[in-house]
């Protein structure tokens, strides 16, 4: 999302990362203002006494509601104050006024200090009633509904803007563990490579120095060192071969594993384990492992559910994988990344079925043959295991 201009580094926005929920939330909050001009003007008719400052009030208004979710957060009592002491002065000419009382306790929930917006909230609260008790003659029930629409209001706000945060802070933390993943990935694999190459290329080196000297004084014996420097270059060349092969290769038990951290950290049940002596090709294992990410990414990006599970099922002709949940269902036939599982799944000569009814879960079944030459002795296990 491309803003106009930029946000405070301390701003809401910045803080939660999630431009969706803070637009929705500014225009939703925002929208009641349309009502300002309307209920007087059903009521008493136009007059510029309470149009004109009424006019002026949503100019003013619009600029601190755009600061609440953008602006520095140490502002925010300013902003805050500034929309009830508006919504104070209008109430006298105009009885939409208390809405900015309650929008400025729904603001104040933006601080990340309950006490804080307790306090606020009871201040506002307070001095809205003495203001409207004295100066604008409002019935009592009135006073009350004012009251509690802005305490629920701010309530609510609060706690959701607050689980917005955790989750803005989880992901920042899984993001870290990511990058510290990558880069202790990035030191094995330079140390593989060191120990791998070190030693054969100064090997190669010293051997064809010796060759070049051996030229034209023995060139028997210089045809000899070739050979051996080709020799050691083929094999450095199949064992980086092996080396990166190894590092590209996914497995099933890493991917649970990872798969029960992210959806038990984004407060998903999740059940699944290898069956014991389980042994696939690694060419198998590789694909399934990465059909199970991208449908463990599914359920944690879309399917908003509680429980989540996968299981094995094994014979000596095929393979089986359940991944199901009790989310929202209705996945499509070829989103979301279904037609990449799909895909893999083919090219292995195996089958991917969805049943994905909406509002009750989705359940993904994938059958793998392995009675093929190439896949008969994939699976190793005793008769007894079947």
């Amino acid at each position: 999302m491309r803003l106009p201009f930029k946000p405070a580094p301390d701003s809401l926005y910045v803080q939660l990362r999630s431009p969706v929920f803070v637009a929705r939330s500014a225009l939703g909050q925002a929208a009641w203002i349309v009502m300002l001009p309307l209920v007087p003007l059903g009521t008493h008719g136009f007059a510029w006494s309470w149009f004109a400052p009424t006019l002026l009030s949503m100019l003013v208004f619009l600029y601190l509601h755009v600061h609440v979710y953008f602006g520095p957060t140490r502002r925010l009592p300013w902003y805050v104050a500034g929309m009830a002491a508006m919504g104070l002065g209008l109430w006298m000419v105009n009885p939409m006024g208390f809405g900015y009382v309650i929008t400025a306790c729904t603001a104040l929930s933006v601080t990340p200090s309950f006490r804080l917006w307790l306090r606020g909230a009871a201040s506002l609260i307070l001095v809205s009633m003495a203001v409207a008790w004295m100066w604008v003659d409002v019935p009592l029930w009135i006073m009350l509904v004012v009251s509690v629409a802005g305490v629920l209001g701010g309530l609510s706000n609060f706690h959701y803007i607050n689980n917005l945060r955790k989750d803005a802070d989880l992901r920042l933390s899984q993001m870290e563990v990511r990058r510290l993943a990558m880069l202790a990935e990035r030191e094995r694999i330079g140390r593989d490579l060191h120990d791998l190459l070190g030693h054969t290329l100064s090997l190669v080196a010293i051997k064809s120095e010796l060759a070049r000297r051996l030229a034209l004084e023995d060139p028997p014996r210089a045809q000899r060192e070739m050979a051996e420097v080709e020799r050691v270059a083929r094999h450095a060349l199949a064992e980086v071969r092996a080396a990166v092969t190894g590092m590209r290769r996914s497995d099933l038990a890493s991917e649970i594993i990872s798969a029960r951290l992210m959806l038990e950290a984004s407060g998903v049940g999740f059940e699944g384990e290898l069956p014991e002596g389980f042994a696939l090709s690694p060419a198998i294992e590789a694909a399934l492992a990465l059909v199970l990410r991208e449908a463990v990414t599914n359920i944690h990006r879309h399917a908003r559910a509680s429980a989540a599970s996968v299981r094995f099922v094994h014979d000596k002709t095929r393979f089986q994988m359940q991944i199901s949940d009790n989310g929202c269902g209705g996945l499509a036939a070829h989103g979301n990344g279904v037609s990449g599982m799909r895909e893999r799944v083919r090219a292995l000569g195996g089958s991917l079925e969805i049943d994905s009814p909406k509002r009750h879960g989705t359940c993904l079944r994938i059958a793998v043959p392995l009675a093929k030459p190439a896949m008969a002795a994939a699976l190793s296990l005793p008769e007894s295991a079947a």
